[in-house]
């Protein structure tokens, strides 16, 4: 926890604040503000002396979008020293509208479409407000900017002659926040879904998921009242979430700077898909990544017949296996990370690796970016100076892990290259770790600060690991399965969730951080299903089967045991759970690649809090045991060994479309579910393809083909359905419009055509379509040319 304060009135011990407390300079320039505050007011000219001051930007790079910085010595080399985050990798959009700057005798003013904000220039007084429409967003008012010295050295005058950077130095925004205003995102976060009245510290650690300590820490935070906040540092910063000052988020960044993006929606999917142009979109996984995955799991024995006993089993059981994962244990011992197979349970890891793809199974190693000593590439890369370094020139090696390892060092450019050649041959990767960076008595190769890399590492080793499987199979092919990240990273998906025990309270923890990381822009999320740690008992197991197929990713994956099925319930039931709800997620590939297919182009997740869906109902915003997957399916996990379910429906009538029934929305239902069974709803007013063939093999079909339209219809309905094309991944093969017409329910084949049967069901009302020719089989052809279907409402 970072507090300055003590109460209301009084510093924080050994504390002093310079708070920016009157505007002493106020400039336009070229579309954007110029202003200077004052640490105490000018009642004299004598007031100008011993008086610190903070210098402020305030822009506006992109519509909707605000941009201040504030900075107390400018010339630092904590201002300056990298790393930086890529900000608009994919360019800024063009802008719909003008910018504005104005200044009167009492403020100065810029206007940029619907935002607005003005700086209160008038003597004693500070203030920046900022406003969409009129509409009052957040504001910085008395005492809510400052600069912070600690340290009781620190704040004697003649320490500041011997060593003016002695003590710790804090620049800090507080940010009103409305009545009733809640606070969402900020990472993965396993706690409370709402954050206020938390204290979070974005600062990544390998903590497990049953604490405050998360491997993703992402400093973008969304709000209920129209706008999200994303703080533009990997350096560690503190939010104290209306739990210092009740009224506030209090935002600090060690050092002499703190910027921030104010976003404007005003729903919250704008927020995200804005934050996500300035932090990248996520790259769109191949759809083989939308399978089952299944690991040997972590310390386990396992050699080449237990990985074919796996496979070989789950083909006896019908259940497909899209991904065969080799964790840690595939290397050698205390020779971690040399990424050759261990010959001792390998003995022809070639052939084995030939055969398992020859099944239709892709595979994935694990791999992280620290290398033992007695790894064989060790030697290698420290005399190449390809590791990161101590101050005096030596390697910075640790033991908490791998004995001696060294972290390699990716600011170098040819520590890239030298890692990259040795990843070549495993193609397909799993990355863990990237959590545990030093910072005392580090020096990287580009003199970056040690403690920005420190968050900041993730992503450079996601990126120089996504590029080698990029290189390799092109756009839309390449995939990680990693676990640590900051802001920018849901450019390299998948992402999964960490190390959570196996109990139900871990499930539902584990769902409050995949929600929170969405709301950080990243766009598909992975569990291990069952639990990590622990052995999860068959009644959990299979609970958790279910959550983790209605994800976009899905891998079975623990600690110290298996998690076949098999092995957890010895009556047989988890493998028949298990071949359900794999072939179900395989016949919702229709919908659900569509879905990754819009989440890759507006950054807005496939895992959806559900006021992202439902904004105006004041229910949804504290909802944190549902979600939705895409747009149209609401997906209620079942926490329980008994089978009780307790979820919220906004208005109108829901379709299940495991059990066929429909549940009338407006307040909370409560329904008992069987193993095979949770409830999955079709939202009113829409409609979702979903394949008709059994015991489908794969994830990747020509998704087309043998599908039935399921269309939930709803008064005044209007809607849009795609169907992706299996093999131009990244493209529509179809687009049909859906409406409510006065001649009762109109599809448009609005873009592409296909041929083949649609079985077309409108799920709470009986049909008839028009066309004589097509009444016997309750089916509609659509054909080259076709343009315009219509069904009446009996």
């Amino acid at each position: 926890m970072v507090k300055f304060s003590h109460g209301c009135w009084h510093p924080a011990p050994d504390t002093l604040i310079d708070w920016a407390a009157e505007t002493v300079i106020a400039e336009t320039r070229d579309e954007a503000l110029h202003f200077v505050t004052s640490s105490k007011p000018i009642n004299n000219r004598g007031d100008t002396l011993n008086n610190p001051t903070l210098t402020h930007s305030l822009t506006s790079p992109t519509d909707n979008v605000f941009h201040l910085s504030s900075t107390h010595w400018i010339k630092q080399k904590s201002v300056t020293q990298g790393p930086h985050f890529e900000l608009f990798p994919d360019g800024k959009a063009d802008r719909a509208v003008d910018i504005e700057t104005s200044k009167t005798a009492e403020s100065l003013q810029l206007r940029a479409g619907d935002l607005a904000a003005s700086v209160d220039t008038r003597p004693k007084s500070f203030d920046i407000t900022f406003r969409a429409k009129d509409k009052l967003l957040t504001k910085l008012g008395w005492r809510s900017v400052g600069y912070i010295k600690q340290g009781t050295t620190a704040l004697h005058p003649r320490a500041n002659y011997i060593n003016p950077n002695k003590g710790q130095r804090w620049v800090t925004y507080q940010l009103q926040l409305g009545v009733g205003e809640r606070v969402f995102g900020l990472g993965e976060r396993f706690g409370p879904f709402v954050k206020n009245g938390q204290s979070v510290e974005i600062w990544n650690e390998d903590g497990g998921t049953g604490s405050e300590l998360t491997y993703k820490n992402i400093p973008f935070f969304i709000t209920s009242a129209g706008y999200g906040v994303f703080i533009p540092t990997s350096n560690f910063i503190s939010f104290e979430i209306q739990s210092e000052r009740t009224t506030r988020v209090n935002i600090s960044v060690p050092g002499e700077t703190l910027a921030m993006y104010l976003i404007y929606g005003p729903d919250p999917k704008s927020i995200i898909e804005r934050y996500t142009t300035i932090t990248g979109k996520p790259a769109l996984p191949p759809a083989w990544t939308f399978g089952l995955w299944l690991s040997t799991s972590f310390t386990t024995e396992y050699d080449e017949g237990t990985v074919n006993s796996f496979l070989d089993g789950m083909n006896e059981r019908d259940i497909p296996v899209s991904v065969f994962h080799f964790d840690c244990f595939w290397m050698p011992a205390f020779k971690w990370c040399d990424y050759e197979f261990d010959t001792d349970y390998f003995s022809d890891a070639k052939g084995q690796l030939a055969r398992i793809k020859k099944r239709g199974v892709r595979i994935c190693a694990w791999i992280n970016p620290y290398i033992a000593q007695e790894s064989a590439i060790f030697d290698e890369a420290a005399e190449k100076g390809y590791f990161i370094k101590k101050t005096d020139g030596s390697v910075w090696q640790y033991d908490f892990w791998q004995a001696g390892m060294g972290f390699v060092d990716f600011t170098n450019p040819d520590a890239c290259k030298w890692y990259q050649g040795k990843l070549q041959a495993l193609i397909d990767i799993g990355t863990d770790f990237g959590e545990r960076i030093p910072t005392g008595d580090v020096v990287y190769f580009d003199g970056s600060n040690p403690e920005k890399m420190h968050n900041y590492y993730a992503f450079l080793y996601n990126k120089v690991t996504f590029e080698v499987l990029s290189k390799a199979f092109g756009e839309h092919n390449a995939a990680l399965f990693a676990r640590s990240a900051t802001a920018g990273c849901q450019r390299f998906p998948v992402h999964w969730g960490g190390d959570p025990y196996s109990t139900f309270e871990a499930m539902a923890e584990t769902l409050r951080g995949g929600m929170s990381l969405a709301l950080s822009g990243f766009g598909y999320w992975a569990h291990d299903i069952g639990g990590f740690e622990g052995k999860p008992d068959p009644a959990l197991f299979k609970r958790w089967i279910a959550f983790g197929l209605f994800s976009s990713h899905s891998r079975l994956h623990g600690s110290g045991s298996f998690r076949v099925p098999w092995l957890i319930d010895q009556s047989g039931e988890a493998d028949k759970v298990l071949k359900h709800f794999v072939q179900t997620k395989h016949s919702l590939m229709p919908y659900l690649y569509s879905s990754a297919i819009q989440t890759h182009r507006t950054g807005v997740p496939m895992l959806r809090a559900m006021f992202l869906e439902y904004p105006e109902d004041p229910t949804s915003w504290h909802l944190d045991m549902q979600y939705f997957l895409g747009d149209n399916l609401l997906i209620a996990p079942v926490f329980n060994a008994e089978g009780r379910a307790q979820y919220y429906l906004p208005k109108g009538d829901w379709y299940g479309i495991l059990d066929g029934k429909l549940r009338s929305g407006g307040g909370y239902v409560t329904e008992e579910h069987d193993f095979f069974s949770l409830p999955v709803l079709l939202r009113p007013g829409s409609a979702v393809f979903r394949s008709v063939v059994q015991n489908l093999e794969s994830v990747v079909y020509d998704w087309s083909k043998d599908v039935e339209l399921l269309v939930n219809w709803a008064e005044g309905m209007k809607t849009t359905v795609e169907i992706a094309d299996h093999e131009k991944l990244g493209f529509s093969k179809v687009t049909l419009n859906i409406e409510d017409s006065a001649e009762g329910v109109t599809i448009n084949v609005f873009k592409g055509s296909f041929t083949g049967s649609v079985d077309v069901t409108l799920v709470n009302k009986s049909i008839m379509p028009l066309y004589e020719e097509a009444i016997a089989s309750n089916s509609i052809c659509l054909k080259q040319g076709s343009s315009k279907i219509t069904f009446k409402v009996k």
